[in-house]
């Protein structure tokens, strides 16, 4: 619940900044300014709320076959990248490993599940995947590209001990 009479933004700037850097700087008044924009640069602003939401999402090939060729990495590199951006979320980073799964970085709103962003992820490339490369469906057990599980970990910006640390210290404020 925010206190009354101070806005979101300088309640962010209250409660959180001193967690998003690894040190506070020696002077924050010289300096508020560019440390409040280094630390307000990875959230994201929505008209009702502000947030930093990151997945680590992994999933493979079924039955873990060698089919994600160089050539076939980079389509499927900028194919997620743009089902993020038509379906509301961002894949930011994306890489193959061992040309038998795929690492994707993924920041999305707080509105969208885990489970409808690796939906669509895994769902919309495989079919334009089959649709690039149809030789791809041939060399795969009964046609199917991604096997039905995937591995998800939240990524928070602040480690776990200055958060700890955070809240231990609420206690201790006047």
């Amino acid at each position: 619940m925010l206190p009354r009479g101070i806005a979101l933004k300088k309640y962010i700037e209250h409660s959180f900044c001193s967690i998003c850097l690894d040190s506070i700087p020696a002077n924050p008044c010289d300096s508020a300014l560019s440390w409040y924009n280094i630390c307000m640069d990875k959230y994201k602003h929505y008209r009702t709320c502000v947030c930093n939401i990151n997945y680590h999402i992994v999933w493979c090939v079924k039955y873990r076959n060698k089919v994600l060729t160089p050539e076939i990495s980079e389509v499927l590199k900028d194919m997620l990248i743009c089902i993020g951006e038509e379906s509301g979320f961002d894949v930011i980073e994306c890489e193959t490993g061992e040309s038998d799964h795929v690492h994707c970085f993924v920041t999305a709103p707080p509105k969208l599940s885990i489970t409808y962003i690796v939906k669509h992820l895994k769902g919309t490339s495989a079919i334009r995947l089959f649709k690039k490369f149809p030789g791809l469906r041939r060399t795969l057990r009964k046609g199917h590209i991604w096997s039905s599980s995937f591995f998800v970990e939240t990524i928070g910006s602040t480690s776990e001990e200055n958060v700890r640390r955070y809240i231990e210290r609420q206690n201790t404020r006047g």
